[in-house]
């Protein structure tokens, strides 16, 4: 996520989508770095080789919604101020995106599905820029495929969730 977020920077900046350059470089970026660290220090049953699972609660979630919101009123102007392409979508991109980026550092099994959302608006806003310049089908068809691998994640974390909590049950039992 790391590198794919300096080079999608650049995609993005070439074609007038400063959103996405703003929300990959100045937002994703950086809370990869920080999910990376969350997730290291953070492992299932004193292994390294599986993060845990958190569970957020109603209040975080809450909390993240509100965020969310103000973050994408925030963008908007901002963006409707840069005279960024396609400004709707753009803007959902944002919502989406912070979502997913939170979600991810708190290492819930919703963090998937976030980017399965911000992955069907990178469809929408990449089709309408395929549509004046056929070299972003490959960006397009980059995004179609993040979506069918969000989705196979979301189902990879909640059966690692189930695992985790039925790990639980059995060490408090015995």
């Amino acid at each position: 996520m790391i590198a794919f977020s300096i080079m999608y920077g650049v995609i993005s900046y070439s074609f007038a989508y400063y959103g996405e350059m703003a929300t990959y470089l100045g937002m994703t970026l950086p809370m990869a770095v920080i999910s990376l660290i969350s997730w290291i220090t953070h492992p299932s049953g004193g292994r390294g080789a599986e993060v845990r699972v958190n569970r957020i609660s109603a209040k975080e979630w809450l909390f993240m919604s509100a965020l969310t919101l103000a973050v994408t009123v925030i963008f908007y102007f901002v963006l409707r101020r840069l005279n960024t392409a396609n400004l709707i979508p753009s803007t959902i991109s944002v919502t989406t995106s912070f979502a997913a980026a939170y979600l991810t550092f708190r290492r819930t099994i919703y963090f998937p599905l976030a980017y399965a959302a911000n992955d069907a608006v990178l469809i929408v806003l990449w089709g309408l820029a395929s549509l004046s310049d056929h070299s972003y089908l490959a960006v397009l068809v980059c995004f179609i495929v993040f979506l069918a691998n969000d989705l196979y994640g979301f189902f990879s974390w909640r059966k690692m969730q189930l695992r985790q909590e039925s790990q639980d049950i059995a060490k408090l039992s015995a």
